[in-house]
């Protein structure tokens, strides 16, 4: 199977406002650029798989209302590739949805599917780790789920334990999963490291696309029917009128609860590519690059004085000067500056007025 066969599949219907004020609802994280590199996160996302990819075969599922943002941010993509969601039901249906429409096009599909707000640091090796993994599961029924080596206890992430004792004969970087574990508590994520089997879950699945269109048929028959009887529509005009009338009527169930954890052949890659799901003002902080004093700046004209363990995204000011604070984020939108503590971030949405 060659690369005409490889998909890519971008979720990209998150909201919220964790980056307020950058972020909103009317324009969340995914669509706006956090690292100051002059690209938004959905963007960089699909340039990091760089040639594995025909811009033909990407795929993007999102909210209705954003439609219109992914096809300015991803001109190369064919409007019909962008698939919209009349509603939000986690990745479940997603993945459903997205599954039988590149099988009504591509019956050999290879897919890898990613959320469209993380970041890798290291392309070339993340590049690497999912080339090998489409190659693992191209024309088996494996699924590949790819497992973040951890550098911290961290309690906001899920974990994955795998079978280390024995890799895959077809790949030795590749192991079966023992089990999905829930976000833990402090103690809980403390003992997890200590372990060289417990990894990051990065919400990343590589598969083909009979063996995840069987896995929902047996696993989750309800959602199947619902999506295989859209099959004779699939690509035309009633397509939208349909997924409208119908995608209501999923169940609200993540991919993890309704596959990975029911599945027999899940495995899973351990990686190391400096990856974070982005999701906290911290975790910027600690993925950007910082200076002696452990502040992080993104932004022209901005200039620190006794400030320590700082974050500051103020891209659109001509000139900012900080003195004196520590353990802050300073950011800037348009006609809104913020100002708090890191340790109190996850107040920002009450700061932002956002339901």
């Amino acid at each position: 199977m060659g690369r005409i066969n490889n998909h890519l599949v971008i979720m990209a219907g998150g909201v919220g406002s964790r980056f307020w004020p950058m972020s909103t609802a009317e324009c969340p994280k995914q669509f706006i650029d956090v690292l100051g590199t002059g690209k938004t996160l959905l963007q960089l996302t699909v340039d990091r798989f760089g040639d594995l990819i025909d811009p033909s075969n990407i795929w993007v599922v999102t909210n209705e209302h954003y439609a219109d943002i992914v096809a300015q941010q991803l001109p190369d993509m064919p409007k019909g590739n962008i698939l919209c969601e009349p509603c939000r039901r986690n990745t479940a249906p997603c993945i459903a949805y997205v599954s039988w429409r590149i099988k009504s096009k591509d019956p050999k599909a290879n897919i890898v599917v990613t959320p469209s707000d993380h970041v890798v640091m290291n392309v070339q090796e993340f590049q690497r780790v999912v080339r090998q993994c489409m190659a693992f599961t191209a024309d088996s029924d494996a699924i590949v789920t790819l497992g973040m080596k951890p550098s911290r206890p961290e309690t906001g992430y899920g974990y994955i334990q795998a079978n280390l004792s024995a890799s895959s004969l077809r790949n030795k970087e590749i192991f079966r999963v023992d089990s999905f574990r829930e976000k833990p508590d402090l103690e809980t994520a403390i003992q997890y490291i200590q372990k060289n089997n417990y990894f990051w879950n990065a919400g990343i699945f590589i598969w083909n696309v009979s063996t995840i269109v069987n896995a929902f048929r047996i696993y989750q028959p309800k959602l199947a029917k619902i999506f295989e009887s859209m099959l004779p529509i699939y690509g035309t005009e009633r397509e939208q009128q349909v997924i409208n009338e119908k995608f209501p009527n999923c169940e609200n169930i993540s991919v993890d609860y309704a596959i990975m954890e029911k599945a027999e052949e899940i495995f899973v890659c351990p990686a190391d590519f400096g990856w974070s799901d982005l999701g906290t003002w911290g975790s910027l902080l600690q993925q950007s690059k910082r200076d002696l004093y452990g502040n992080a700046v993104i932004g022209k004209e901005v200039s620190l004085f006794e400030t320590h363990n700082c974050i500051i995204h103020t891209t659109q000011e001509k000139k900012v000067v900080v003195q004196g604070l520590d353990g802050y984020i300073v950011a800037e939108q348009n006609d809104t500056l913020l100002i708090c503590k890191l340790s109190e971030e996850q107040r920002i949405k009450q700061f932002s007025g956002e339901n």
